[in-house]
């Protein structure tokens, strides 16, 4: 450890601004102090990096999965020294560390076997027509093709999953793009080493330096920087609502505005139909208690909205919703800051007219523990107060009783974009509301049945993303190997000597790759 930025494959520490990460458990500042990237560090890490560009977009899959697979050794070879700073910076367990490095690895070997097969850059040919009548026809061939340096912002709720090496980097890299990632400041050390891993797998399978950079900042001046900076082209970000905007808000006011792939707010609207309820409504208490609190709330998948008719089943829920979620012991969020923002929006929603307190964990807790709550209110409430509809997150939830279905469907239409949505129905009975389910999917990237929404598998059908706030761009996905798509841009050859296109685009297809030719998928030479 040492407390300095990764400017390519150099360490630096020119700046003067230094700062420390927090053991929540402990609730005092770890020793490592951080430097905080300067501007000359800042610029020399996007020269680097747009350098870098013009030789590894040529790379091909093969090389582009040894170094993703590199990256994934070099993690693992990290061994307990990266679980114990995890731990030391975030207050999470053992076990939730090594299953997201687990993770982490998943993602970056799925890549590499991405990029190694090839098809994902969806090839498509044309072939010419020239006798074709009344004009002839051009050979016209495409295939993606990365964007440029990327900026990746790393998460505080993932910091190894969603951040330094997580889904954003690994699957820019995969996609052809050098990338610079701006460090969260809450888990700079574990940054660090992730960074160090990178940087080793980069050298040892002779990418270009500048192929990947680490940048430390406790405040917003480097993730300006980055952003404005005309080398960058495209942003990753996830995140608050806030933080998501302001980027995208900067991105657009460039000279040459750019994509901002952000994954921000939501409250994952869980709707439980009658049936379900009158069948199972203890059963279901118990399984949302221990989703809502479920890594003290600090999920972007965590069920913070509950909807249900009134009835004595859904009273009956909610009565047992508090008893079980009163039965779990607090545990401790990730920063002061997270606990505080959580403390500060809670209030403010129990603050509201004719929200009702269902349950608030009563004991003493330990500095930086939250108190999981559980709240209710009317249809009519809610639909009239929109700051009732803003996430709260961390471990809290909100039960809305619907004066009938018709509410229950006018309530989820007005909700704002969400990454998932979740239907409790009993057999059959999910024939009978064919207009909620449509409502829930139009507001969501997710529609999840009979389950819980905490727990995004990492596979090529998931989507994690949805309309706006839940995302910035709704057509694509932040998890899976089809998040690649936000990297790349599509691009088109017309009339060129079959020797200077492409591999991807050759007449031999010499990577075997299945292309779309003449309208037809095939696998083989034209």
């Amino acid at each position: 450890m040492t407390g300095k930025n990764f400017i390519g494959f150099s360490l630096s520490g020119d700046g003067n601004k230094t700062f420390q990460t927090f053991n929540p458990i402990a609730n005092s500042e770890n020793e490592q102090l951080y430097f905080e990237a300067s501007d000359q560090e800042i610029e020399k890490s996007i020269t680097l990096a747009n350098k870098a560009f013009q030789e590894y977009r040529s790379c091909s899959g093969k090389e582009k999965a040894n170094f993703l697979n590199a990256i994934a050794d070099e993690i693992l070879a990290l061994d307990d020294e990266l679980i114990q700073v995890y731990c030391s910076e975030t207050g999470l367990p053992e076990g939730r560390a090594k299953g997201e490095r687990g993770r982490t690895i998943f993602q970056l070997r799925s890549f590499a076997e991405l990029v190694t097969e090839g098809s994902w850059v969806e090839a498509t040919i044309d072939t010419a027509v020239p006798d074709r009548t009344p004009l002839p026809k051009s050979d016209i061939r495409r295939m993606n093709i990365p964007l440029g340096p990327v900026v990746v912002f790393g998460a505080s709720n993932f910091p190894l999953a969603y951040s330094t090496a997580g889904g954003d980097t690994a699957a820019a890299l995969a996609g052809g793009c050098p990338v610079i990632v701006k460090s969260h400041p809450m888990h700079a050390g574990t940054g660090e080493l992730v960074a160090s891993a990178i940087v080793k797998a980069a050298q040892k399978t002779g990418m270009p330096e500048g192929v990947f950079s680490n940048l430390n900042s406790s405040g917003i001046e480097v993730g300006v920087a980055l952003v404005k900076h005309p080398f960058i082209k495209a942003v990753g970000f996830t995140g608050s609502i806030q933080g998501g905007r302001a980027l995208l808000d900067l991105a657009s006011q460039r000279e040459e505005p750019i994509p901002v792939f952000a994954e921000m707010g939501s409250v994952n609207p869980v709707v439980i139909l009658p049936k379900a309820l009158k069948e199972r409504a203890e059963s279901l208490a118990k399984t949302y208690a221990s989703s809502i609190t479920l890594g003290t709330g600090q999920f972007c998948t965590n069920p913070g909205l509950v909807l249900g008719i009134e009835s004595d089943e859904l009273t009956e829920f909610i009565q047992s919703l508090g008893h079980e979620i009163l039965q779990i012991e607090p545990s401790v969020m990730l920063h002061p800051n997270i606990i505080g923002a959580y403390e500060k929006n809670r209030d403010k929603a129990l603050s509201q007219s004719n929200v009702e307190i269902i349950a608030d964990y009563p004991k003493d807790v330990q500095p930086n523990y939250a108190r999981q709550t559980i709240t209710t209110v009317k249809g009519k409430t809610f639909l009239e107060n929109p700051t009732l509809h803003q996430e709260v997150f961390g471990p809290f939830s909100m039960v809305v009783q619907c004066e009938n279905t018709e509410e229950l469907e006018r309530i989820i239409s007005q909700l704002e974009g969400q990454l998932t949505g979740t239907l409790i129905a009993d057999n059959r009975e999910a024939v009978q509301y064919p207009k909620i389910i449509a409502a829930l999917q139009n507001r969501v990237g997710r529609l999840i049945y009979n389950g819980v929404p905490t727990g995004v598998e990492v596979c090529p059908s998931m989507v994690h993303g949805g309309p706006y706030p839940a995302s910035t761009d709704s057509r694509f996905s932040a998890v899976g190997i089809h998040s690649i798509q936000r990297w790349v841009r599509p691009f088109s050859y017309q009339d060129w000597p079959n020797d200077l296109l492409p591999d991807e685009l050759k007449e031999e297809n010499p990577l075997n790759i299945s292309r779309t030719v003449n309208g037809q998928l095939i696998q083989g030479k034209l």
